[in-house]
C-alpha cells in the first residue's frame, strides 16, 4: 500500500476555487453586492449559499476531533453546497473535484487550513475530510437539511445515503507536521 503525502496549504480564495468558495475574504472596493461601513460596525455580502432549492438552508454545530494524517475515505454532496467556518481552532479542509464518473479525482487533493474568523463553502460534489490540529474544534456549518438527514440515517444504519457518497480511497497521509499544535 502506496502512502502519498498531501503538503497542507494556507487558505487562499484562487487556490481553493476548484473546491469552493473562501470566506472571511477583506470587503470588495465595489458595490458587486450589499454592503455597509460605518465607525460602529461593517457588514458586506460574502457569498450566496446554494443549497440546492428555494427551501430552508439549516445551521449545524459541528465537533470536530479527528487529527489522523492517515486519509482513506472522502466523501461529497450531491444537491448542496456545503459551508464550514471553525469557530474554536482552525481546520485542515481536505478537497478533490470529481471526475465525469461522480468518483474522486484524487489527482486534484489539496488540503487547506482554514483559520478561525475564515471559513470554505464547498461546491456541489467536492470531494471532503476534515482534520483537527488540536483535539477538539467546534464549527458552524451550512448545509441542507436533507443532506443532514440523509446522511444521519446512512451513518446510523448503513441504509443506502441518496444525496452524499462515501468512498474509500487508497491511503493517503495529510502532512500535519509543523502545523500541528501541542494538545491542551
Amino acid at each position: 500500500m502506496t502512502s502519498i503525502a498531501i503538503p497542507i496549504e494556507p487558505l487562499d480564495a484562487d487556490a481553493c476555487a476548484p473546491y469552493g468558495v473562501m470566506l472571511g475574504k477583506t470587503p470588495p472596493d465595489d458595490a458587486s453586492g450589499p454592503a455597509f461601513f460605518s465607525p460602529s460596525s461593517d457588514f458586506w455580502r460574502e457569498h450566496l449559499f446554494d443549497n440546492g432549492t428555494r427551501s430552508e438552508t439549516e445551521i449545524l454545530w459541528v465537533r470536530y476531533r479527528n487529527c489522523d494524517e492517515s486519509l482513506n475515505a472522502l466523501e461529497a454532496h450531491h444537491l448542496t453546497q456545503q459551508a464550514i467556518v471553525p469557530l474554536t481552532g482552525a481546520l485542515v479542509q481536505i478537497v478533490a473535484t470529481s471526475l465525469d464518473d461522480g468518483s474522486p479525482d484524487l489527482r486534484s487533493l489539496r488540503a487547506f487550513v482554514v483559520p478561525v474568523g475564515q471559513g470554505l463553502c464547498m461546491h456541489r460534489d467536492t470531494w471532503h475530510a476534515t482534520r483537527v490540529l488540536q483535539d477538539e474544534v467546534t464549527g458552524l456549518m451550512l448545509t441542507r437539511p436533507s443532506t443532514t438527514y440523509d446522511l444521519a440515517v446512512h451513518l446510523r444504519t448503513g441504509a443506502p445515503a441518496a444525496e452524499s457518497d462515501l468512498k474509500k480511497i487508497e491511503d493517503y497521509r495529510v502532512t500535519l507536521g509543523d502545523m500541528a499544535k501541542p494538545h491542551p
